[in-house]
């Protein structure tokens, strides 16, 4: 596990498309996060203490989208796979296209607004998505909207809270301030119900 005094990699995608809002917040990339040899059932129990729920369970997903409604964390518990982040499928591509690659026992949290998908994964790639506790059950903006409806998106982005603690390191894990900081506006927490049921 990274130490608690390692703070994870940062990535802005500042910038919006026309078709994608992306975010003043930086995706966050904890390096060997999980246990040795992870499982969803040993990812959740690293994990679920800290308020951020399972989702699913899920696999190589090549969709470009984005959710404007909740941040998300991707635990990765078997395999590898490549992320293109930040634009969608109608954006024209460039030499500044971000690619992440992730691997077994790494996490990455995707704030709210940001695209993602999986350019290419190994076969047995599988992660667990986990979502604060209190979010909105997550929307799925495939990336093709025009640009007002994609501003509609941003605001709802924008308006989503930093969470109160990190993902693999809980309350004063690095997530909070570097958010808050990110931000350079006022903290606040989760006060709506989640609108409907994580799925099992």
């Amino acid at each position: 596990m990274p130490s608690a005094t390692s703070p994870p990699e940062t990535y802005f995608l500042r910038k919006p498309t026309t078709h994608v809002p992306n975010s003043p917040l930086p995706v966050l990339v904890y390096r060997s996060a999980l246990p040795l040899n992870p499982t969803p059932e040993t990812t959740c129990e690293l994990i679920e203490p800290n308020n951020w729920l399972k989702g699913g369970v899920f696999k190589h997903y090549p969709a470009h989208h984005f959710h404007s409604v909740t941040h998300e964390c991707y635990a990765i518990f078997k395999g590898h796979s490549r992320l293109l982040l930040g634009r969608g499928p109608l954006d024209p591509a460039s030499e500044d296209d971000l690619l992440v690659d992730i691997k077994e026992g790494d996490a990455i949290v995707l704030p709210a607004g940001v695209a993602h998908c999986s350019l290419e994964s190994s076969d047995d790639y599988e992660y667990v998505g986990l979502y604060p506790k209190g979010s909105a059950h997550w929307d799925n903006n495939f990336c093709k909207a025009d640009e007002e409806e994609t501003k509609s998106k941003a605001q709802n982005a924008m308006d989503v809270p930093v969470p109160t603690t990190d993902p693999i390191f809980g309350a004063g894990g690095p997530l909070v301030e570097i958010w808050i900081n990110a931000m350079g506006r006022a903290w606040k927490p989760y006060t709506a119900p989640r609108l409907a049921p994580l799925q099992d």
